[in-house]
């Protein structure tokens, strides 16, 4: 007798909203090369052609479209766009966000002295983002009474960051709306809608990497040096560090995990520095 795979993602239509990122670019590579249909969700649309180029090169079945997560109007046109050319929504991943030297204290910004634009707009992207989208494609796994929505929240949202306010404060606010709307998506509509979140530790972005590596000699800031001494695995993580628990989340065999947010982070959230 044949054994089910569990972890069989084929034919399952995943947006992932700030698709055009390193981890966001990464988690549709791994999906599409795993069988799931992609849809890539970003502004910019040099962005989108770029993955679309890397997705293309891997023959992976993926579609394009250019909206902000802070426009609801362009949400709601873009949700009606892939149930027009798929039929459903499987899975939603709210990768967009990440933070700005604008809400980043420092030599020459104080917190004192941080403007509530650069505050606001931290906020917005990680966490308002996150709400509009769940809303404009949760609404479609409503009707089909089925369907998994994966948050990216951050290990800020466990221990707050030095320097990093506005960021830490944002994720903070996506691992609580991940259980807040794990529990309302369950009770209220269907509990084969489950809600969970990724919590990565520390990661190179374009966002982050002017923190961790110094420009000039390409060596660790104080900082960057810090974080590897707290982290036992001893290395920042890679982009496909996040695939395997992804498809995990979003797979059948993980249809009993609901409201959580799993770290990965290489032992960084275990150690006490001592």
């Amino acid at each position: 007798m044949s054994v089910p795979n569990e972890f069989d993602i084929d034919g399952k239509v995943c947006v992932l909203t700030g698709g055009s990122g390193v981890l966001g670019t990464e988690m549709a590579k791994a999906i599409g090369e795993n069988g799931g249909k992609v849809v890539i969700l970003a502004r910019s649309e040099e962005g989108l052609q770029k993955t679309s180029d890397e997705l293309a090169e891997l023959d992976i079945e993926h579609t394009t479209i250019s909206a902000s997560v802070l426009d609801p109007a362009e949400l709601e046109v873009a949700a009606e766009t892939v149930i027009d050319e798929y039929g459903r929504i499987d899975v939603l991943i709210n990768a967009a966000g990440g933070n700005s030297s604008d809400a980043t204290t420092g030599p020459e910004m104080s917190f004192f002295d941080l403007p509530k634009e650069g505050l606001e707009n931290v906020m917005n992207v990680n966490f308002t983002g996150t709400v509009l989208a769940s809303q404009a494609f949760g609404k479609h796994m409503v009707e089909q009474g089925e369907g998994v929505i994966l948050n990216v929240s951050s290990m800020n949202a466990f221990t707050p960051l030095t320097k990093i306010p506005g960021y830490s404060g944002a994720k903070a606010a996506v691992s609580n709306f991940t259980e807040w709307l794990a529990v309302h998506m369950a009770q209220e509509y269907s509990p084969d809608i489950r809600v969970n979140a990724i919590a990565p530790g520390f990661f190179l972005t374009n966002q982050n990497r002017y923190l961790l590596i110094d420009e000039e000699t390409g060596e660790y800031t104080d900082r960057g040096q810090a974080i590897i001494d707290h982290t036992p695995q001893d290395r920042f993580g890679n982009p496909e560090d996040l695939s395997t628990t992804v498809l995990w989340l979003i797979s059948p065999g993980a249809e009993f995990v609901n409201g959580t947010i799993i770290p990965v982070d290489g032992g960084f959230s275990a150690f006490s520095g001592v």
